[in-house]
């Protein structure tokens, strides 16, 4: 069994950043795309970012493009969300998440999320 730990949420200023990261135990995540997803109050849970095995393809929402930057440390087994620019309605709790494939397929492990909320 996998799991996911999110950690690195918190208070920030419109325009600050923060870097959130996905520490994964209990199995290798090499062979797994990673994902990460953010819930606002009152709203589905949608898509941010996702990156490939290998990390050399990413993908994001138009909302985050230009603003947030998605990687991965092997060695570590983490999967990191830099967050920059930041914006009031970029609050949220956001998710990561593993599937095996890239860009297709079903996301098999989630963690528990990190609160992430940005002042006017």
């Amino acid at each position: 069994q996998g799991q996911l730990v999110e950690s690195g949420g918190g208070l920030v200023q419109a325009g600050g950043s923060l870097r959130l990261s996905c520490a994964a135990s209990g199995r290798t995540f090499s062979n797994y795309a990673m994902g990460w997803f953010r819930q606002a109050p009152g709203k589905e849970r949608e898509f941010v970012a996702e990156i490939s095995k290998t990390g050399g393809s990413t993908y994001y929402a138009d909302s985050v493009k230009g603003r947030f930057t998605i990687s991965r440390d092997g060695a570590k087994n983490t999967v990191y969300l830099q967050m920059n620019a930041l914006k009031p309605e970029d609050t949220a709790v956001y998710y990561c998440a593993a599937r095996r494939t890239y860009y297709t397929g079903i996301f098999d492990y989630w963690g528990q999320g990190t609160q992430v909320t940005v002042s006017s």
